[in-house]
């Protein structure tokens, strides 16, 4: 699918120069494409599934499977994706702290925040968006419904 390579390519330089930014103000950092280096000796090379394109695709698909208002699902898509980027590169500056320092527990950690905290990021965005623009519907299936019920209709 060509949208996740440009989800990508759109969200590694948004991602890694404000993490790149925030370690600079404890260590000394370097960027080299997609690698951040803290000092001389810790390199975190942040990968596809770290920029995490999947998760802007189902708050986007999410958006979309809802009837709202144009203006209001615009915002709605723009601030999910803000909120996202935000934690995830919180995410990212926290691990890359941890795996400088050699932290022990450092494997679990990061995959705890991948399998566990990624998906609550989701649904804890998509739910506050549901609250914040007052959304009544449930993706997919309020179209379903509507649909059905039109059908029996005819």
């Amino acid at each position: 699918m060509f949208t996740l390579p440009l989800v990508y390519k759109i969200m590694l330089p948004l991602t890694i120069y404000p993490v790149a930014g925030l370690l600079k103000i404890f260590y000394q950092v370097s960027v080299q494409k997609d690698i951040i280096v803290i000092g001389l000796q810790t390199p975190i090379q942040i990968i596809s599934a770290c920029i995490a394109g999947s998760a802007y695709l189902l708050l986007l698909i999410l958006n979309l499977t809802v009837p709202m208002k144009t203006k209001k699902r615009i915002y709605s898509i723009i601030l999910s994706f803000i909120i996202l980027i935000g934690l995830n590169i919180l995410r990212i500056f926290i691990l890359s702290i941890l795996s400088h320092n050699n932290f022990r527990f450092f494997d679990f950690t990061h995959k705890l925040f991948w399998y566990v905290l990624s998906t609550i990021f989701v649904i804890g965005i998509w739910f506050l968006m549901v609250k914040i623009f007052s959304i009544k519907e449930i993706p997919v299936y309020t179209d379903i419904k509507y649909l059905s019920k039109n059908i029996k209709k005819k």
